[in-house]
């Protein structure tokens, strides 16, 4: 089943011809239409995308087809805060790195140890790369999994991140001055009560 994806900008690789040491990356900006950001929406599970653009700087076609990427990705979105269930404004920057490597030769690589350093590989086909693709892939990737509103405070009045008062312990029952029991007393009674 082939989904076409809800932002596709498909550049071919001939646009790129073979390594380009002397001109330097070619830059193209990706930009999502407002029919695109509606179902960006969607796909992402978040209110409203208001804007997502996303600058790429490529590479020529290295050996076996390789392409490098540079990337700087600007979206501004609606999320509901975990903790007040309220709807805010979000936004997002965030610089990467990437490589474009064509998909039968993933395929064919043998499982490698993983590592966080390493650039990711996005698999292509058919001689043309989908920055429009990836640049929602980078876009999931950033999105806070628990978002919440600057300001936000939970219930019991503590504002998110921070730090508890002086002398308070976080681990504490709220509302309670009382030392928390130990629970080795019991037993500390019980060993007193047998002789030696």
């Amino acid at each position: 089943m082939n989904l076409q994806p809800e932002l596709s900008r498909r550049i071919p690789l001939r646009r790129l011809g073979a390594e380009r040491p002397e001109t330097g990356p070619l830059v193209i900006v990706v930009e999502a239409d407002a029919g695109e950001c509606a179902a960006l929406a969607r796909r992402l599970d978040v209110p409203a995308v208001a804007e997502l653009q996303c600058r790429f700087g490529l590479s020529g076609v290295g050996r076996n087809g390789v392409v490098e990427a540079e990337g700087l990705l600007q979206a501004r979105l609606t999320r509901i805060c975990v903790v007040t269930a309220e709807a805010f404004e979000a936004t997002v920057t965030e610089r990467f790195s990437l490589r474009f490597v064509p998909a039968d030769q993933l395929s064919a690589q043998p499982d490698a140890a993983l590592d966080l350093e390493a650039d990711d590989d996005v698999p292509y086909e058919g001689g043309a790369l989908d920055l429009g693709e990836a640049a929602v892939e980078q876009l999931a990737l950033a999105l806070d999994p628990y978002p919440h509103r600057p300001g936000a405070e939970r219930p019991d009045g503590v504002g998110i991140g921070d730090p508890p008062a002086a002398g308070q312990d976080p681990d504490a029952e709220a509302g309670t001055g009382d030392e928390r029991p130990n629970p080795f007393a019991a037993l500390s009674r019980l060993r007193g009560d047998r002789p030696n």
